[in-house]
């Protein structure tokens, strides 16, 4: 717990400093974002071919966002997410074997990333970049199986949205981001598994 406290300070750090040098900017070149979602997530296996189903789970975070230009910006989120699987199996060496086991791995996720906003009045944008999740939790069936699974889950996200204007800095917006792993999640696996988690989310939030 402690570790993970310290990965989560060092985290909150970095955005705080990045928002403070974004601050410093012209007003309407930053905004501050937060909000919530829907996660639909599931997890690929190199070796397995009858794939586990879909676990909905939540979503919340904050994000800095940074405009170079009417049509670019780089932006940078914290998410508290959730992720895992139904009916799967989970066959990892330093825990027993489990078949038709609901997954739930806890993670705070750092993605980073470049922003295409585009339309007549620039409100639809496209954003694509790196993520790093941290895990807090893992759990299966109800016991806590963190010692199979690595602490880190690094990927690729990527997302589509629409911001409303509301006031000259407050807009309503909506949004799809999809996260792809490019990692394997757990540390060892009986048969060379590769399994990396993939989810999609469905979010709305307020940006100012």
């Amino acid at each position: 717990m402690i570790t993970f406290m310290r990965k989560l300070s060092t985290i909150l750090l970095i955005i705080l400093g990045f928002c403070g040098m974004a601050a410093a900017q012209q007003k309407n070149d930053f905004e501050f974002g937060v909000n919530a979602g829907l996660n639909i997530s599931y997890v690929h296996d190199s070796n397995i071919t009858e794939h586990a189903h879909t676990l909905t789970g939540f979503n919340a975070g904050i994000s800095a966002e940074r405009y170079f230009f009417d049509s670019w910006s780089l932006k940078a989120k914290v998410i508290y997410d959730e992720k895992g699987w139904t009916n799967g199996y989970l066959d990892g060496n330093n825990g027993p074997e489990v078949d038709k086991v609901t997954l739930k791995l806890n993670y705070i996720t750092v993605p980073v990333m470049v922003n295409w906003h585009f339309g007549r009045s620039k409100n639809w944008y496209a954003e694509l970049g790196p993520y790093i999740g941290f895990l807090h939790n893992a759990n299966a069936g109800g016991s806590y199986v963190n010692d199979d699974f690595n602490s880190e889950d690094a990927g690729v996200s990527m997302g589509l949205g629409f911001k409303l204007p509301v006031t000259e800095r407050i807009k309503f917006f909506v949004e799809y981001e999809g996260q792809y792993g490019l990692t394997g999640n757990l540390k060892e696996t009986n048969n060379g598994s590769a399994i990396q988690n993939i989810r999609g989310s469905f979010n709305v939030g307020v940006n100012f």
